[in-house]
This record gives C-alpha cells, structure tokens and sequence, in this order.
C-alpha cells in the first residue's frame, strides 16, 4: 500500500519541460529550482555516486559470471540490463532536474537584467 506521503509527493511534482518554462508562474519556478537543487545535491553527493558506481560493477560482474546462453541465463542478463538502464535512467533524470534549474534561474536573471535601467 502506498503511503500518503508518496502520493502527495507524486502529486506535487513539478511538470516541466523547455516550451512551458517561461509561462510558469514564479512558484512554480520556485519548486522547479528546488526539485533541480535536490537533484544536484545528490549528483554531487560523493557517497551516492559511490554506492550508484558500485551497483553498476555488481550488475557487471554477474553479468561477465554467466556463461551459457540457457532460457534462464538469457533472462537474467535481461533483467539485469533492465536494472542497469533503470538506474541510468535515474541518474539522467537527475540531470534534467538540474538543467531546469539551471534554464530556470537563466530566465529569471534575463527578467531582472532587463528590467534594470541602463546606465
């Protein structure tokens, strides 16, 4: 059963791409640059990357341990590539957070650049 937290969590995340960036309001550029600075807290968490780096050359080694090309052997080299391209898929959801972020405080900076008079 999922717990209410994970639902409202689910909820309330941020639904962002590139063509609706400048027509969000300035909350939701708010939650943009929190979601994309948690996200880059973790990318740069040295323990995180770690433990990620780790996973990767555990899955690799049982990888390279399979020898025969059995029903069971190829499925578990599938599932283990699914594990693989799950945990890339993370990391590069990560690194979309922070590249909104980063468009979004690009944009606000333009805003605030422009609307200062010229000296």
């Amino acid at each position: 059963m999922l717990d209410q937290d994970v639902v409202d969590a689910f909820n309330a995340r941020p639904r962002v791409d590139l063509n609706n960036i400048k027509t969000m309001s300035a909350s939701q550029q708010d939650r943009v640059k929190v979601w994309g600075s948690q996200a880059e807290n973790l990318l740069s968490n040295r323990e995180f990357a770690m433990f990620v780096h780790q996973f990767r050359f555990e899955m690799i080694d049982v990888l390279s341990e399979i020898r025969t090309h059995t029903e069971t052997d190829n499925i578990t080299r599938v599932a283990i590539t699914n594990q693989l391209a799950g945990v890339d898929s993370f990391i590069a959801l990560l690194k979309r957070a922070k590249y909104m972020k980063d468009r979004v405080v690009t944009l606000q900076e333009q805003k605030l650049s422009s609307k200062e008079p010229g000296l």
